[in-house]
């Protein structure tokens, strides 16, 4: 068994610190466990009693009948170590540790579970926490936890294909409870409380290998376990994620362009997506995205059509759509010909399709307009929106959607808007067939949305691979860091740098007679402020600039003048899961427009290209308003060779502008910065 598994399917569980004094949170778990039909063997821990709730209990761990699986580790901080090592030398693998003391408390706390960690490792333990509440296998009844979610006589427990697991054990639970009332079934829960050893992530990638689990869900507050995000992506299951921390507050700020736009929240959202995970907001919507999950709802293309008894529904259904970046599908010539014969003169066979309450009326027309609109290749989701649905009236909806979903293999999902005594089992017919049901349709939308995120992982070939190249010393020269990249196939000025007033005239006439000045001083970073910058300067006014620029106490660079482009910024940034490339629009106003987007390094040309889409101003790229296009394939070049070149570095690089011009590109300023350098 591997070690995290014990979590959820152990056979035998050792509570330590289990007691029968009332209130005791030692007594919970042994509870739980007999309560809940736990069919493993229960081992109670207690210094000094023969029997805990009946059962027999042993002084240590050691002391127990082995082998023991799991341990639960349910004593005072002071106390830990000593039940570490209690069970390091009975072979246990993996222990929950479930007192708090710890690094939650401050910086002796966080020496004490530093040295807990280590002596753990040392040992070949794996421990869950410390500081949490613990792990539930629903199926088996192994709840080794003390929530108080589980001692409420009301609670019974849900079995079924999803995972949940929670950094915060509190909010997990409280989720639990809220999936259970729903009816939606788990077959896993875990809190990860301080993450000492065990992440929240490295839970969900191991519970993704497990063969009944369809989707998995969870909220945390870290992303740099990259290695089990990997383990996630690889495992194909859906996944989706509250991640903490959208506020600007966390924001560090940074000398650089790039880092300032790679907020946190901006660096989540790309991770995620990279790895084809669903970022939600909050508890509800991650349980909405759950029922998907548990129903094996995904979608392979961003293409819905709304069939709907209301056009008010159709109208709100439209606007989330639009909303959450997917489209309303163009539904073909005969598609609206075969609706046209069923559908009332005063409904609508665009999309959205409202088939009206006429139609409704007959069930087997309703099924027909579900079986045109489903057939159609152009619809990749089928969203039908109802408002009062009555008893009488669920059968005939429930055939005809779950049959869709059954022959088509397309997304179903179905709004219906109006209070459940009208229809009661209304729901529960639905989801048996597979069609996941929401209230509004801006929450079933909203699940569109993650279904089609779900299957829509980004592929990255071996395109973005590290180039090899050694990191420049941190404080290069400008001069020094182009001639690096131009050296390595990205594009550069013509230029050099002059020593003296006539040496400038010179070098103006070198380039073409129009010139960029630029001063070279050592941690000038944002030139343009501080005066450092002459644009089209001519050879009768080159002497001047130049001395202009020499007194602010560095070299001075001579370029040639690049007109006619579109200014980009192409950027690399260390983050918690890696360097993040950020590309955007460009030039002085690059922090002002804040329109960038980010992506993981490494990257490859189509996924360059999908980020160039993304700009709200790449129109300005293809040509807009008698503007010529530029030389869009060149820029796509210039990123992957810089992402290639870049990935093992590990500090900042601030490529702005870059100028994209009809026929290639040149980088018009280059900065790196070494990692932790201000």
């Amino acid at each position: 068994m591997r070690a995290l598994a014990a979590l959820w399917s152990a056979r035998s569980v050792a509570v330590i610190g289990a007691s029968e004094r009332p209130g005791a949170l030692g007594g919970r778990p042994v509870e739980f466990l007999l309560r809940y039909g736990y069919q493993g063997r229960v081992l109670p821990v207690h210094p000094t009693n023969e029997t805990v709730f009946g059962l027999p209990a042993y002084p240590k761990v050691a002391a127990c009948p082995g082998p023991v699986d799991l341990a639960m580790i349910m004593v005072a901080a002071d106390r830990v170590p000593a039940a570490i090592e209690d069970c390091v030398a009975a072979g246990v693998r993996a222990a929950i540790v479930c007192s708090s003391g710890f690094a939650e408390t401050g910086a002796e706390g966080a020496r004490r579970q530093e040295t807990l960690v280590a002596q753990a490792k040392a040992g070949g333990l794996r421990i869950l926490g410390p500081n949490c509440i613990g792990s539930v296998g629903v199926a088996s009844g192994q709840v080794t936890s003390f929530s108080p979610l589980f001692e409420a006589p009301s609670t019974r427990l849900v079995p079924g294909s999803l995972a949940l697991v929670s950094q915060s054990g509190a909010l997990g639970f409280g989720a639990v409870s809220l999936a259970f009332e729903r009816g939606l079934g788990l077959g896993w829960s875990v809190s990860t409380g301080n993450e000492a050893e065990v992440t929240a992530l490295e839970v969900l990638a191991t519970l993704a290998e497990e063969p009944g689990c369809t989707g998995l869900l969870g909220y945390v507050e870290s992303l740099a376990d990259v290695e089990s995000l990997r383990r996630l992506a690889a495992a194909g299951k859906p996944v989706a994620l509250v991640k903490a921390g959208r506020s600007a507050a966390g924001a560090r700020a940074v000398a650089s362009h790039t880092g300032a736009l790679a907020t946190d929240d901006r660096v989540t959202d790309a991770v995620l997506r990279r790895y084809g995970i669903v970022r939600v907001s909050d508890v509800d919507e991650l349980l909405d995205v759950g029922e998907a999950f548990a129903a094996g709802t995904r979608a392979f293309g961003d293409r819905v059509a709304v069939v709907t008894t209301s056009g008010g529904s159709g109208i709100l259904a439209a606007d989330a759509l639009a909303q959450h970046d997917l489209r309303l599908a163009e539904l073909g010539a005969g598609t609206r010909a075969a609706l046209a014969e069923v559908v009332p003169a005063y409904g609508s066979v665009e999309n959205p399709v409202d088939v009206t309450a006429a139609v409704m009326a007959r069930p087997e027309l309703f099924q027909r307009c579900l079986d045109v609109v489903a057939a159609d290749p152009a619809v990749d989701v089928v969203l039908a929106c109802f408002c009062v649905l009555t008893g009488s009236d669920v059968a005939g909806i429930a055939d005809g959607l779950t049959r869709v979903r059954r022959e088509t293999g397309k997304a179903v999902l179905v709004a219906r808007t109006g209070a459940e005594h009208l229809a009661p089992g209304a729901a529960a017919v639905l989801r048996a067939g597979g069609v996941p049901v929401y209230p509004t349709p801006g929450r079933a939308v909203l699940v569109a949305a993650a279904a089609v995120r779900a299957g829509a992982r980004v592929a990255v070939t071996a395109a973005g691979t590290a180039g090899g190249i050694v990191a420049p010393a941190n404080g290069i020269s400008e001069a020094d860091f182009k001639e690096l990249l131009r050296e390595n196939g990205i594009p550069v000025p013509v230029g050099r740098l002059v020593g003296s007033a006539a040496d400038a005239v010179a070098a103006v006439g070198e380039v073409g007679g129009r010139a960029v000045f630029k001063a070279v001083v050592p941690g000038l970073v944002h030139k343009t402020e501080a005066g450092g910058v002459a644009l089209d300067v001519d050879p009768g006014a080159a002497a001047g600039v130049y001395d202009r620029l020499a007194a602010l106490g560095g070299a001075v660079l001579v370029e040639e003048f690049v007109t006619g482009a579109v200014e980009v910024l192409v950027g690399v940034a260390p983050g918690p899961c890696g360097p993040m490339l950020a590309l955007g629009l460009g030039g002085i106003f690059a922090e002002v427009l804040d329109d960038v987007v980010l992506a993981p390094l490494p990257v490859d040309a189509d996924e360059v290209r999908r980020m160039v889409g993304e700009l709200r101003g790449s129109a300005l790229l293809y040509g807009v308003r008698g503007r010529v296009a530029v030389d869009v394939d060149a820029l796509v070049d210039l990123v992957v060779r810089v992402s290639s070149l870049v990935s093992g570095w590990g500090g900042q690089v601030d490529l702005n502008p870059v100028a994209v011009l009809p026929r290639g590109v040149r980088v018009l300023d280059a900065v790196y910065l070494a990692e932790g350098a201000d």
